[in-house]
């Protein structure tokens, strides 16, 4: 099975002639550029954006990735925090961040002579409510692993079928994400959080998330960990750190993590 995905990718991109790959540095977005290099070699690009809602440690991580693969990687400064239609978090929040995103990929394409812009969408992301998926579509960019049909389970099973050591890497979208619909997104409430999650990283919490609204910040970990949580952890000391970032106060999300959690709140009309 693994063999024929492979396969079925491969044969995409032998298609191509270049590509530039929107690489954030993610299992997903990894895997396409991989196996751009592997098929393109110097006739694959992979560009990351950056802005204040990629953790610079995510961008450490995409470097060191990128490098590791051996595929030429550039950075670029994206700008969604300067449209309001962005940082006053409606529910299509991730329209305008992956238009800003492609409306700059796409020149620098066209300039560098790149006919192809990928992205690491999968066939999981389409089942979910994802309104960045439609601006990148309507640009013009291509997706690999959801044209093939390859869910995230299997990318990671490629990825470490191919060896590389990050197969079983978190999910670590945008930290735009970490805010109710309607709330305002500002650089200092950005900070704040991404502070926050690394401190939890640093305590060996992986796949954690600190969801912020105003001035609460609530802790998501797998409900497998919550219990050894609250045991081991020195909740004084944590919540005296988490001040000092900013928050008020500090929950528990007892339910524990759960991705795409605040889309509940999305009415499905929205979703359409």
């Amino acid at each position: 099975m693994v063999t024929q995905l492979l396969e079925q990718l491969t044969t995409l991109f032998k298609q191509m002639d270049r590509a530039l790959i929107a690489y954030s540095g993610g299992v997903d977005s990894t895997l396409v550029a991989k196996i751009a290099y592997d098929i393109l070699g110097d006739r694959a690009l992979a560009v990351t954006a950056v802005s204040p809602s990629l953790l610079p440690e995510e961008l450490e991580d995409a470097k060191i990735q990128a490098a590791t693969i051996g595929i030429t990687h550039e950075l670029i400064q994206t700008h969604e925090m300067d449209n309001p239609n962005y940082t006053s978090n409606p529910v299509n929040r991730c329209y305008f961040c992956k238009s800003e995103l492609h409306d700059t990929l796409k020149p620098l394409a066209m300039q560098r002579g790149y006919p192809y812009i990928i992205d690491g969408v999968n066939a999981d992301d389409l089942q979910d409510y994802r309104p960045g998926i439609q601006a990148a579509k309507e640009r013009g960019v291509r997706s690999p692993l959801a044209e093939t049909g390859i869910t995230k389970a299997q990318v990671r099973q490629l990825s470490q079928y191919l060896g590389l050591p990050w197969w079983d890497k978190p999910a670590q979208p945008c930290l735009s994400s970490r805010f109710p619909y309607g709330e305002e997104i500002t650089i200092t409430k950005l900070q704040r959080v991404g502070r926050a999650e690394i401190y939890l990283r640093k305590l060996g919490y992986q796949g954690v998330r600190v969801r912020s609204q105003e001035d609460t910040a609530r802790i998501e970990l797998a409900p497998e960990l919550i219990l050894e949580f609250v045991l081991n952890t020195d909740l004084t000391q944590l919540v005296t750190q988490f001040q000092e970032y900013g928050f008020i106060y500090v929950t528990l999300d007892l339910e524990g993590y759960r991705s795409g959690k605040l889309n509940r709140l999305v009415a499905p009309e929205s979703q359409k």
